[in-house]
């Protein structure tokens, strides 16, 4: 008998979270690097343009990361 192919709820779930934290990130970032930009005088708005920097690519990665999950539990064999 063949085995029917269901999504795996717990891999699913956390490819969600994932995206959720991407969102934030994604939403984070570009604020942070607009409020940096528009007065840039002082040394911390420069880390803050660094630090908003590293958090929009840490909300890319987050993205990718959850997209693959998701599609693991979607299509990915149980062994």
């Amino acid at each position: 008998m063949t085995e029917t192919k269901r999504t795996d709820k717990e891999v699913l779930v956390k490819g969600i979270k994932l995206m959720m934290g991407s969102l934030a990130g994604m939403f984070a970032g570009p604020t942070l690097i607009y409020i940096s930009q528009t007065k840039l005088r002082s040394p911390i708005d420069t880390i803050m343009l660094i630090i908003a920097i590293a958090i929009c690519g840490v909300a890319i990665f987050l993205a990718f990361k959850g997209i693959n999950t998701i599609l693991d539990s979607m299509f990915k064999k149980k062994s």
